[in-house]
């Protein structure tokens, strides 16, 4: 229903209560009629002639606007900055608690701008507590139901998350055609700050879909977006996803170059939570790229796990900051240390996340397999299988089945490897 029809409507009600007809409230401002076409949603009325009628009724204006009173408004307003406060701060259960609570509520429902903050807070908090598919429903219907409702920088950040969440769920393909269509619609009219975000977090699916060709030009096409506008939050966003491209393509100390000067402007300008993932990002990549300096890898990702402490980050970033230092610790050769960290990021996201706990155990087998405890390494390859087995056909299952593969090779399960490199193609669609 229109928002002006809904206006009409309270002001019918109020007036019925209040036993006058349209002409009695009317006059003498007005005409009968006037009110008579306000009533029923023919006309919209002016904000002046909307508090003449308020006071009239003797309503509140956010009444007769809203269809909530002010103290009703002010309630939803202190809710959504301790869901927003939640959620920044790390609590991300806690958050989507308070976002469901909210949305819930009756009074939002005719709010349209705060109904939009509360359904889009609730999907970063339910992407947050690695509930993908949920926060992908979410985003989805906001991106159609509420468009009219968003400004575009609203609309850049839905289409972001929703890019993003797909990337993670494995969807390559769906995140491509969100992260594009978005791209084509809105950047019409030169790039911006978010439109660089956005470009940045695309440029991710297609390095994670293997389409180097395209994320090269993209990368950069995204690097001199983020030159002309000479702003950090572009040149961190462009650096930060073209250093990855540059690493694919095999040019390491462009990479490094890259994410160090991403690393560099996010230290004097950033927020504290993309500082200590940067921090990560750099650690991984001298890790891949110089495994010689694997001491320092570990030194660079601790720091990152103190920062993400201070940072009042979610348990799934500390998670995955415990299954990087847990991996580096199997390049190490301590496979008792990589044990501890492993299990340290599974106790953080236990039956919330698949991913990340498939990550875990996955992480785990091969620890435990250089402790020569092949059937522990064995147990925890049955729980990624189960957990594959129900999950959706994509290419980071795909990925996931190949390690399966190889691991249970290791262990000298030939027939389990075998199929597990069959379900690996499956997923792959060959």
């Amino acid at each position: 229903m229109a928002a002006q029809d809904l206006v009409g409507q309270r002001i019918k009600a109020i007036r019925r209560q209040r036993g006058l007809s349209q002409a009695q409230l009317a006059h003498p401002e007005l005409s009968d009629s006037y009110v008579s076409l306000i009533e029923s949603g023919k006309r919209t009325p002016t904000p002046a002639v909307l508090e003449l009628l308020a006071q009239k009724l003797d309503c509140s204006l956010t009444y007769l606007v809203n269809g909530v009173t002010a103290e009703q408004m002010e309630d939803l307003e202190v809710g959504l900055s301790f869901a927003r406060m939640a959620l920044e701060n790390g609590e991300v259960a806690e958050a989507r608690r308070r976002y469901a609570e909210l949305l819930a509520d009756g009074n939002l429902q005719g709010l349209a701008s705060l109904r939009v903050d509360a359904r889009y807070g609730y999907a970063l908090a339910s992407e947050a507590c690695g509930e993908l598919a949920e926060a992908i429903s979410v985003l989805e219907e906001l991106g159609e139901s509420e468009s009219d409702a968003m400004p575009k920088e609203r609309k850049i950040a839905v289409a972001l998350a929703l890019c993003r969440c797909h990337r993670e769920r494995g969807d390559y393909s769906a995140a491509v055609q969100v992260g594009e269509h978005a791209l084509d619609t809105m950047s019409r009219s030169g790039w911006s700050d978010a439109l660089v975000e956005l470009g940045a977090t695309l440029l991710s699916v297609y390095l994670a879909r293997g389409d180097l060709l395209r994320a090269g030009h993209f990368a950069a096409e995204l690097i001199a977006a983020a030159e002309a506008l000479g702003t950090p939050r572009a040149t961190v966003a462009s650096s930060w996803n073209a250093a990855h491209v540059a690493e694919r393509a095999g040019r390491g100390e462009e990479a490094l170059a890259l994410i160090e000067r991403a690393l560099v402007i996010q230290s004097e300008t950033g927020e504290p939570r993309n500082l200590a993932r940067l921090r990560q990002t750099h650690a991984n990549m001298v890790l891949r790229l110089h495994p010689e300096e694997s001491e320092k890898a570990r030194d660079l990702l601790l720091r990152a796990q103190r920062d993400m402490e201070g940072a009042a980050t979610s348990a799934f970033d500390r998670a995955q900051g415990a299954l990087d230092l847990a991996w580096v610790e199997i390049v190490l050769h301590h496979p008792e240390q990589a044990v501890e960290y492993a299990q340290a990021a599974v106790d953080l996201v236990r039956g919330t996340s698949g991913w990340l706990e498939t990550r875990a155990a996955l992480i785990l087998s091969q620890a435990r397999f250089l402790l020569h405890q092949d059937e522990e390494a064995a147990a925890e390859l049955d729980n990624v299988s189960h957990w594959l087995e129900s999950a959706r056909a994509t290419r980071k299952a795909a990925e996931d089945w190949t390690t399966i593969a190889e691991m249970r090779r290791r262990i000298g399960d030939e027939s389990q490897s075998v199929a597990a490199y069959q379900r690996a193609l499956a997923s792959a669609g060959l």
